[in-house]
């Protein structure tokens, strides 16, 4: 039960908050609040403060208008205080990111008469690491064969040095914080990459900069914030380092996910694997030229002599293993002599991931050697780490442990990728359960060739109950797209959420009677390219010349045929995606609505989510086909073909699922606030002359329907 000081207490400061900020109440957001508080006050916990309840989840969907940053902060944050956790909010996109921390959350303590602290939190990697930039400063990396490593890893520009010295003096000074994403200017990754270090290079309160650090700096004002802004990616690698390491530990968090719909996919993309041949090959040649460097400078300390004895075998070991690989990689490819002329890629699936017995055989024996070059790696890391501890007495200078620590963690990494990578390779897949997917690429690098091989599970839904919703105290789950065809069910199987938890979808503030939902008589089935892109055409030519249109596709290819077989005088109004940036495409819709032109922006599935063009700035959205997915990526091509070996219906399944959210999303576009109005258009006719049409279309909200010119009652 929500006690009753905690439900006045956030009832008031709602009431501040719409008077403070001059809002009108509205009925989805009271719900939302309502719904979140008795969530998270309802979990039961122990003396200790661990939770002990299961019902600890709540997942709600909120369409645009709601309001959800003001209530699940409103909701979120009293209860937290009152249970002693940290609240981190954690977002896909960097937009919402910025809004959060520099509109929402400022004006809810100005406000709500709540005291709290907030700050944003970021991976060590977007810090600069003040030992690396000082080096560079004193006219280079003190390490050369650490810079050879990373220049080989990319090619960069030869201005480094005047950038070290830019940024030194920044950092110096205070002008600039350290972190890569304030710095005014792009920094390019290869010139990144040579001023930051991961968790396994970093020495932590060893480093003689450690009181000048920028990451641990950020840290210390996480400490004391109460509510933490994050991303998903953040949150997810966190996790996968056991939680607690840059953020708070998960069992003293409540977290709330807005832009929840993309969740899975993030936490996917956190266990994909790859390893590329051709770069490992490469590393260890540099490792094996570096080794007389290695034992000049680290020989001197009796167990780093006998371990660095051991690499040239290793290395030997592993490099005839690695080409036999290479070209077993080539022949399952169909390529055994390496990509055709004119080829920039392929790709190849293992089908149902199986891989063949000599790809495994190859994989077991790499699987043995990496994890021995690992094990080496490793020892000689922990003896550079307890060199740099004053109260260690290890025989080696701290100068030369601080020199080479960066080089060894990073190979140590890289072997530690491999082991993984080519473990997924070798084991065989629990009987019953989804196969891992696993596919090779062959293209080139730098005009040699290159084979990376790749792995990854189908569904993180395993992970995600077992690290993500099993560890943290309370969770709240939230997006204005989070049902497929009406319901919850695709959502509970990508990202393993329980039957248990608590799930809604609140009311939306907007009358969608307002919005003309079209079907028209040129719309065509795709299946007939050439008509549906002529049909398109004709459509663009005829539309009115003050129109403001928003139109998606779903190819480059018949984005730019359509394009190009417009008259000058309509093309002239188009704006395309890719031909500018989407920030100054979006400034220049604007400028010709403001100027009382007509606009037309022709965009792909990228401009379906996330564009806010409300009012006058947006009339008419049109979606040239309906937005199904080719699951020709590895990953869901892998678990089409297992749901359909077991009987299912894998395009059912997934694909119609998928495709709703995905044109709720899309018919998203059009109504932004209360008063906006206008028309959508559908220019595939399978929405009404295939089965799944009908689910599709009352998935959408209540649109006053329009079918071949024709307006339903």
């Amino acid at each position: 039960m929500l006690e009753e000081a905690l439900k006045a207490e956030i009832q008031e400061a709602y009431r501040r908050v719409l008077e403070g900020l001059e809002l009108t109440p509205r009925y989805g957001q009271r719900l939302m609040i309502a719904e979140i508080a008795r969530t998270l006050a309802g979990i039961e916990a122990d003396e200790a403060g661990k939770r002990v309840s299961d019902e600890h989840v709540c997942v709600l969907e909120a369409g645009t208008g709601t309001g959800k940053t003001l209530a699940y902060l409103l909701a979120a944050l009293p209860v937290a205080k009152a249970r002693g956790k940290r609240l981190v909010i954690a977002t896909a996109t960097v937009a919402l990111q910025e809004q959060v921390l520099h509109q929402d959350l400022p004006a809810l303590k100005a406000h709500s008469g709540l005291d709290f602290d907030y700050a944003l939190a970021k991976g060590r990697g977007r810090y600069v690491c003040v030992a690396r930039l000082d080096q560079a400063l004193d006219g280079g990396e003190e390490n050369a064969t650490l810079s050879l490593f990373e220049q080989s890893l990319a090619s960069g520009g030869d201005d480094f040095q005047a950038l070290a010295k830019e940024l030194g003096e920044a950092y110096g000074n205070g002008r600039w914080e350290g972190d890569r994403d304030s710095w005014p200017e792009a920094i390019e990754d290869s010139h990144w990459r040579r001023l930051t270090v991961d968790h396994r290079q970093c020495t932590n309160r060893r480093c003689g900069h450690f009181g000048a650090c920028a990451f641990f700096r950020a840290r210390r004002h996480l400490e004391s914030a109460d509510v933490i802004v994050a991303n998903h990616d953040l949150v997810l690698a966190d996790l996968a380092l056991g939680g607690g390491v840059v953020l708070p530990a998960p069992g003293d968090c409540i977290h709330v996910f807005d832009e929840g719909h993309h969740l899975p996919d993030k936490a996917l993309q956190h266990f994909t694997y790859r390893f590329a041949v051709g770069g490992a090959l490469r590393w260890l040649k540099t490792l094996k030229s570096s080794l007389t460097e290695l034992n000049q400078a680290l020989a001197v300390q009796p167990t780093l002599a006998r371990l660095l004895a051991g690499l040239p075998e290793a290395i030997n070991a592993l490099e005839p293993r690695l080409g036999e690989a290479f070209a077993l990689g080539h022949q399952l490819a169909g390529r055994p002599q390496g990509l055709a002329d004119g080829e920039e890629s392929r790709h190849h699936r293992l089908e149902m991931g199986r891989a063949p017995e000599a790809l495994r055989e190859q994989a077991g024996g790499l699987v043995v050697l990496f994890a021995e070059l690992s094990r080496t790696l490793e020892g000689m890391a922990d003896i550079l780490r307890e060199s740099l501890d004053p109260d260690k007495h290890t025989g080696l200078p701290r100068e030369q442990a601080e020199a080479w620590l960066p080089l060894v963690a990073l190979l140590h990494g890289r072997a530690l990728e491999a082991h993984v990578l080519w473990l997924a390779f070798a084991e065989a897949d629990p009987e019953g359960e989804p196969p891992r997917a696993r596919w090779l690429t062959l293209e080139r690098f730098h005009g040699e060739p290159e084979l990376t091989f790749s792995a990854s599970p189908v569904s993180a839904a395993h992970t995600l109950a077992k690290s993500l919703w099993g560890s943290t105290f309370g969770a709240v789950v939230t997006s204005a797209t989070l049902t497929a065809l009406g319901r919850f069910e695709r959502l509970q199987e990508r990202a393993g959420l329980a039957n248990r938890y608590r799930y809604q979808r609140l009311p939306s503030p907007f009358d969608y009677s307002r919005a003309v939902l079209s079907v028209p008589r040129e719309a065509v089935d795709p299946a007939d390219r050439e008509g549906h892109e002529r049909a398109i055409v004709d459509f663009v030519e005829g539309l009115g010349d003050r129109e403001a249109v928003l139109m998606l596709f779903s190819s480059r290819a018949q984005l730019r045929g359509v394009e190009k077989a417009l008259s000058t005088a309509r093309r002239e109004r188009v704006l395309a995606q890719d031909r500018l940036p989407k920030r100054e495409l979006i400034t220049r819709h604007r400028a010709r609505v403001d100027a009382g032109e007509g606009s037309i922006i022709f965009g792909l599935a990228s401009f379906a989510e996330g564009i806010d063009l409300p009012g006058d700035y947006l009339t008419h959205v049109v979606i040239t086909r309906l937005p199904f997915s080719v699951p020709d990526d590895p990953v869901g091509a892998t678990l089409a073909e297992w749901i359909e070996s077991r009987g299912g219906n894998a395009f059912m399944r997934i694909s119609v699922p998928d495709a709703s959210i995905k044109l709720v999303q899309a018919c998203g576009r059009l109504i932004r606030k209360e008063a906006d109005s206008g028309r959508i258009t559908l220019l595939d006719r399978r929405v009404l002359t295939r089965r799944y049409g009908r689910a599709l279309l009352d998935a959408l909200p209540p649109f006053v329907r329009e079918i071949d010119g024709v307006r339903e009652v």
